[in-house]
Order: C-alpha cells, then sequence, then structure tokens
C-alpha cells in the first residue's frame, strides 16, 4: 500500500529497500525532547531554520521510521546508506518535514516551500 501522504506519510528507499516513514505525535513528542524544545511550534521553527546536522537528520529519520511502523534505533538509521547519498537523506527529510507540517497542495502532496528550499 502506498504512502498516505494525507496522514504525513512519505516513502524512501534506504539500503535498498522500501520503507514508510511518519512522523506520528510519538515521533514528534520523541523529536521534542531530542532537541529539547517545549512544543510542536519551536520544533517546527527549528526546522524552518533549515541548517540541520547530520546527528538532526539520523534523529529525524530514525523518529520517522519508528513512526511508520519499524523497530529500528539511531545506531542502525547511522548506518544505513541512500543511493544519492548524503543529498539523498536531506531530500527524505524535506519531504517528511513538509508532508509533517506543510500545507496540503494538490492532491494532497505538500507543497516545496518547507524548511529546505531548493531540495525538491
Amino acid at each position: 500500500m502506498p504512502a498516505n501522504r494525507r496522514r504525513g506519510e512519505v516513502e524512501a528507499t534506504f539500503d535498498g529497500r522500501p520503507r514508510r516513514l511518519a512522523l506520528t505525535l510519538g515521533a514528534l513528542a520523541e523529536l521534542e525532547g531530542a532537541f529539547g524544545v517545549p512544543d510542536l511550534v519551536a520544533l517546527a521553527e527549528r526546522f524552518e531554520a533549515g541548517r540541520l546536522s547530520a546527528r538532526d537528520v539520523t534523529l529525524i529519520l530514525g523518529a520517522g521510521l519508528r513512526g511508520g511502523g519499524a523497530e529500528t534505533g539511531d545506531d542502525e538509521v547511522a548506518r544505513m546508506t541512500h543511493a544519492d547519498g548524503a543529498a539523498g537523506f536531506v531530500r527524505v527529510v524535506a519531504d517528511l518535514l513538509a508532508a509533517t507540517f506543510g500545507p496540503a497542495g494538490e492532491g494532497g502532496r505538500a507543497e516545496a516551500s518547507g524548511p529546505f528550499p531548493g531540495t525538491n
């Protein structure tokens, strides 16, 4: 079954395997704690700054994979590969954040004006 963008789901391929990611409420709470922010607004503002470290990307992807149903630890996420390298990981994070926080566009797809300009 394909990812449901209206529910904030995205699909990505890591290590040659398709995966589903979603920043569920639990995943967002996990990220609030990991980034030391008090609420969802502060979390979204942090992401909108568009400056994330490799560790930040690992935390977001890990939370998204767990929100999508995988039992994947952050150490495992850190060892994953993407066919497009680091740029591919950044695009997945941008897509995931847009699906979670962005306005729904045509067909339920979030518009590209999300937290990482120029990554679509």
